[in-house]
């Protein structure tokens, strides 16, 4: 990269603004604009929670911000990102005319399915990096979502994905949103497990629409099991299909994909959760038992499931480095 390019994106600063700023997403969303090195966060907007201060609500920015809650958008920003919840996007767009001139990323699911409607382009790197970086508008991706597609995305890419697909993923309790609910209350969740919309859950369109991209053909029948976790944050998906080849081929197969991914790991070690809680980063596993490719993806829910992901995708629409502001430790222990 040319040293003038280098000095050029290091001056570059963004006017960001976020609508809906209350939430989960929100919340890390900021927790990762107020250390980047070219946003300026302009306003951060919320319903429910005009002029109060942005520590008030999401405690751990204190003395980072002294920013406050506003009612309404301000349309002078480069970039909107929309944290508001599912079906409130398109209402946005129809309030706000103004709105459609200026770039957006959508973390709900709006316009993941519908996405050429609204002219939006499925914000997932490791398949759709060239159009984002042309795009005005981005659907960001689900968590559940991003995490089978990208422990299926070298299958697909191979032709490979004839078989039936089974997953188990097992999601902590902020992939829920901040409302109560009787399945997300502390006491509910705390020390007890449960499953929840067998064989029909809202993300299983949007991965098979990629998976078909990339195949070419249809692939084999996908079974998905989602389970509440007794946790707070990460996914921690066990998928396994059809495999004629053995576990260093399997491993070769996935590497050779994500050689260009700067936030896809493939493990010859099986991996635990904690390594990428509080990352952008997803760990892959493979290995081959009698035929079947076993496959472990994970991530964190908020960051490479919602909010981290958004901001890769900003810094692609922008032409900065993918990593920048995403350089984040894993909480270990």
């Amino acid at each position: 990269m040319p040293p003038e390019f280098i000095i050029q994106q290091e001056k570059m600063k963004i006017k960001v603004g976020i609508m809906g700023g209350a939430g989960y997403t929100a919340g890390e969303l900021l927790r990762l604009l107020v250390r980047h090195p070219n946003v300026d966060i302009t306003f951060v907007q919320s319903n429910s929670q005009v002029g109060k201060f942005l520590y008030e609500l999401h405690t751990d920015l204190l003395g980072e911000t002294e920013q406050k809650f506003v009612n309404e958008p301000d349309f002078s920003v480069d970039l909107i990102y929309i944290c508001s919840g599912h079906g409130k996007t398109g209402e946005f767009l129809d309030k706000y005319p103004e709105a459609g001139d200026k770039k957006i990323i959508d973390l709900s699911n709006d316009f993941r399915m519908d996405r050429k409607e609204g002219g939006f382009i499925y914000g997932l790197p490791e398949v759709y990096k060239n159009e984002i970086s042309k795009a005005d508008k981005i659907a960001n991706p689900g968590c559940f979502a991003t995490t089978i597609q990208l422990g299926l995305l070298p299958l697909a890419k191979a032709g490979k994905l004839n078989g039936e697909i089974h997953v188990n993923a097992i999601t902590g309790s902020t992939g829920a949103g901040v409302g109560l609910s009787a399945t997300s209350h502390f006491s509910w969740r705390h020390s007890n497990i449960s499953v929840y919309k067998p064989f029909g859950h809202q993300h299983l369109e949007e991965i098979q629409m990629t998976l078909k991209y990339l195949h070419k053909t249809e692939t084999g029948f996908l079974n998905f099991i989602p389970v509440r976790g007794n946790f707070t944050r990460g996914i921690f998906a066990s998928i396994y299909t059809n495999f004629e080849g053995t576990t260093a081929k399997a491993r070769e197969l996935f590497k050779d994909f994500y050689r260009q991914a700067p936030f896809v790991f493939v493990t010859d070690v099986n991996p635990d959760l904690k390594q990428v809680v509080n990352t952008n980063k997803c760990v892959l596993f493979v290995e081959v038992h009698n035929g079947k490719l076993l496959i472990l993806s994970m991530l964190d829910n908020l960051l490479k499931g919602a909010s981290g992901q958004a901001v890769q995708n900003m810094n692609i629409m922008f032409g900065l480095e993918e990593k920048t502001g995403l350089d984040l430790k894993a909480i270990g222990f």
